[in-house]
């Protein structure tokens, strides 16, 4: 029998070994052609996404100039950037409780163009794949790390269900981000779909995305990418008319243009990514963050 890791409120299904190759699917991997996935093991999926470490850049808390919700750039003096300044007028009170980006996604980077090729179908497999690849160790590892920062920032106990923002596209089928993530977390999802011509709407709209019933539910609400955010507060808004008690956004990518990125010091330099880091993660000696494995 195979067995199970419990962190943070997820379970993740597959043999964790200290030593091995990449399962199928990781960067280098000789199988990632193999019909059946083999488990993921957790040192391989870490060292994929330490990988990425002098090529990101990400939030750290209390860094000056980042806006509040989203840890994005924000004007000078204000607390939000704009887009989360007239989220919180219009619906303070709905919108989710906290948003944690795992990584800045600056225009024209590497990660950027992994946020689109993971689920485009202008490329191969094999290259959708291989962005896939780092997106899903990036996202799993997070999540493992710093389930337990996320959650006590929010102020609450860990998810008792998991949703995704749907896409803006009309693509059908499962979203290509819970297609990623699907197998190796084990809480409920909420569906989340779009009400007809929802997918046309840019801007914040209770009315946008209609959830299943989540009455009382602490949900972990995932995107790949947030730009406005106003897809991501729709659906948090959506989850709360449902009956969500408590909704923690996470996104694999904060988007940022290169002039913002600039004029904010955002970049591998001054706010690199740090894969035991995340942009709640709490002071030197904090309750949650050395919260380990349970075998």
């Amino acid at each position: 029998m195979k067995r199970r890791q419990i962190v943070g409120g997820f379970t993740y299904r597959g043999t964790v070994l200290e030593e091995g190759l990449p399962g199928p699917g990781l960067p280098g991997s000789a199988a990632c052609a193999a019909a059946e996935p083999a488990p993921l093991r957790w040192p391989a999926l870490r060292a994929v996404a330490r990988a990425q470490q002098p090529l990101l850049s990400a939030p750290r808390p209390g860094l000056a100039g980042l806006c509040v919700v989203c840890r994005g750039p924000a004007p000078h003096g204000a607390v939000r950037c704009f887009p989360c300044e007239l989220h919180w007028q219009c619906g303070s009170g709905s919108v989710a409780d906290l948003v944690v980006p795992v990584a800045f996604a600056i225009k024209g980077g590497a990660y950027a163009r992994r946020l689109w090729q993971y689920k485009s179908a202008r490329l191969t497999a094999a290259a959708a794949e291989s962005a896939a690849a780092v997106l899903r160790a990036m996202l799993l590892v997070f999540l493992r790390d710093h389930g337990p920062c996320l959650w006590r920032a929010a102020g609450t106990a860990g998810p008792t269900h998991l949703a995704v923002v749907p896409t803006g596209r009309g693509r059908q089928g499962p979203h290509p981000l819970r297609a990623l993530v699907a197998g190796y977390v084990a809480r409920p999802w909420v569906a989340l779909t779009a009400r007809p011509a929802g997918e046309l709407v840019r801007d914040l709209d209770p009315e946008r995305f209609r959830s299943a019933p989540a009455l009382g539910a602490r949900v972990l609400l995932i995107d790949d990418t947030w730009t406005t955010g106003s897809s991501a507060q729709s659906a948090a808004m959506a989850l709360r008319a449902a009956g969500a008690k408590a909704v923690v956004t996470v996104v694999l990518g904060r988007h940022v243009t290169v002039a913002a990125a600039e004029q904010a010091g955002i970049g591998p330099a001054g706010t690199p990514f740090l894969i035991d880091r995340c942009g709640v993660h709490p002071a030197q000696g904090g309750r949650g963050a050395t919260i380990g494995l349970s075998l």
